[in-house]
């Protein structure tokens, strides 16, 4: 049991010596993503090859969460354990690789697998800034030991220790961190409000229900750096006055729910979360609590409601979260970036990481790149990037040398944004002002191929079934819409039918009672707004 932020430093320097003793150390990517190509397979595989070798003992092989460059894997990254060589990444590797890798690493000849090895000097890697996945693709998601080795629970400890509730507020404050959930608002200022408001029990809820098509951020912090989250609510939770957590996580994401509930069990066991967290009075509980994949529960309340056992129906709001939250408690609720943003604030202060990105919108963002472009994967870039940069220099460019059409950004609930303003800073007052939003992450990439009222269809359409029914805006609304974008997708629509399209989105948008019903139009806003065009040729021509 770990009980000072002394013997935690102790304890941290004895790993990194362990870690020394070791030449190479060889990271195999384990998120759903390689394992969905058997890069579990693969890892055995090096392990038998490596088992054969006689300076095996020099060398370690162990699982990590997602590298980032999705597109080419599986992967395996190679560090030096003395600081010897830069990191190397081999791509695509097979299982027919193993033998010949193995014996590249361990003899130190790179000519045996020169043809597998990854260019990390491209922008996909060279424009990334990463805070929040500094660990993800370098440690072992299982490991507290990895996890405390590279800082982990030191922020906690310290905070615990050497500052107050109110001292720490200020730093998320000064930070000028935004909920990266999709609202954008800001994360010290909620914890303000919470940590005002006098009440016998507080809670804590770390959103981890992604339900955008194409987002796969959360899901792969939480497979990849578990742990981090964990501290960060815990950090919330002593910022705020909660004793209680609860990590809300959609069910079709085993691998991430089984890695949260082996790190909850091991800060458990070793003094990191439960009673008497760094020898204070500070006690700190986590619970993982599953949803059933409705893209609904992503509302605050909608979430809220589902982990109380019932339907995750939204409710009207006031009364807000602050005052009423959780079995009618004060409740802080954040998503999964927003949690893994804190402990590097805390270790580094608020001012460093004010000094990323722009003036409102402050740090980095973490990033689905997905779509019709060349490097689809996870990427953590500085806010205020362009979307060209992101789009053409990390993502690549346009797959299969055909033209950039548009890029959709925000999800369901974002907006779709032509090439006319690819130069447009990515932050969250800028893409406002263009008909989209932040959203949680989401990035998907369309070519000269996409119709764009297909598109607007599709969101659309999930949207439509994704409404929980509780308000008539919402639950007929998407679906006169749908019939409308039908009709344009079949070249059956009026004139008529293209104003009652504007009507009907605005009227949804201003009258439904939660963001799932308000933000559904703005797809097609967008698209009606940028691809007009598009949707005149659907209007059929009145035959003479």
């Amino acid at each position: 049991m770990l009980q000072t932020l002394e013997e935690l430093e102790e304890l941290s320097k004895t790993l990194a010596e362990k870690h020394a003793e070791f030449d190479d150390e060889i990271a195999v990517c384990m998120g759903t993503n390689c394992l969905a190509i058997g890069n579990d397979v693969t890892k055995k595989k090096l392990e038998e090859a490596l088992a054969k070798k006689p300076n095996a003992s020099k060398f370690k092989i162990k699982p990590v969460g997602c590298h980032g460059l999705c597109a080419q894997g599986p992967l395996v990254m190679v560090n030096s354990c003395k600081g010897k060589h830069e990191e190397v990444i081999y791509e695509k590797v097979k299982l027919e690789d193993a033998d010949r890798l193995i014996d590249a690493i361990t003899s130190g000849d790179e000519k045996k697998a020169k043809d597998l090895r990854c260019d990390t000097n491209i922008p996909f890697f060279t424009k990334q800034q990463k805070i929040v996945l500094e660990n993800s693709g370098v440690i072992n998601p299982d490991s507290l030991d990895d996890y405390i080795m590279n800082k982990g629970y030191h922020a906690l400890f310290y905070a615990l220790t050497h500052l107050s509730p109110e001292e720490v507020i200020e730093q998320v404050k000064t930070s000028g961190l935004r909920g990266r959930g999709g609202g954008g608002y800001p994360a010290g200022l909620k914890w303000e409000s919470v940590a005002k408001t006098i009440a016998d029990k507080k809670y804590v809820i770390c959103n981890g229900d992604e339900g955008d098509p194409g987002a796969f951020m959360d899901r792969a912090l939480m497979e990849s750096d578990p742990h981090r989250v964990l501290e960060g609510m815990a950090l919330c939770g002593y910022a705020v006055g909660s004793d209680q957590g609860f990590v809300y996580v959609r069910a079709e994401y085993p691998v991430a729910v089984d890695r949260l509930k082996r790190a909850i069990k091991e800060a458990e066991k070793n003094g990191l979360l439960g009673q008497k967290i760094a020898g204070t009075q500070f006690n700190f509980s986590v619970e993982v609590r599953l949803g059933g994949g409705a893209f609904v529960c992503g509302e605050a309340t909608a979430l809220i409601t589902s982990i109380e056992g019932n339907r995750g129906n939204p409710r009207q709001k006031p009364p807000h979260l602050s005052d009423h939250g959780f079995m009618g408690h004060p409740t802080i609720l954040n998503n999964v970036e927003t949690f893994a943003n804190i402990p590097p604030i805390m270790r580094n202060g608020g001012e460093w990481y004010a000094a990323f990105g722009t003036e409102k919108s402050k740090g980095t963002k973490v990033f689905a790149l997905t779509g019709q472009v060349k490097n689809t994967g996870l990427v953590e870039v500085p806010m205020g990037m362009t979307l060209r940069e992101l789009i053409y220099e990390v993502g690549g460019g346009i797959d299969g040398g055909k033209e950039f059409k548009a890029v959709q950004t925000g999800g369901p609930s974002g907006g779709c944004i032509p090439s006319s303003l690819l130069d447009q800073p990515i932050d969250y007052e800028s893409l406002k002002a263009v008909g989209s939003i932040m959203g949680s992450g989401g990035v998907i990439v369309m070519d000269e191929t996409s119709s764009m009222v297909d598109v607007a269809k599709f969101f659309l359409e999930f949207c439509m079934t994704e409404s929980c029914g509780k308000c008539t805006p919402c639950r007929v609304g998407t679906v006169q819409l749908h019939h409308l974008l039908d009709k344009f997708g079949k070249k059956e629509a009026t004139e008529e039918d293209l104003k009652l399209l504007e009507e009907l989105c605005h009227m949804i948008k201003e009258t439904s009672l939660c963001g799932l019903g308000q933000t559904a139009p703005n797809p097609v806003l967008s698209t009606l707004r940028y691809f007009k065009e598009e949707y005149i040729s659907g209007i059929k021509k009145e035959s003479k």
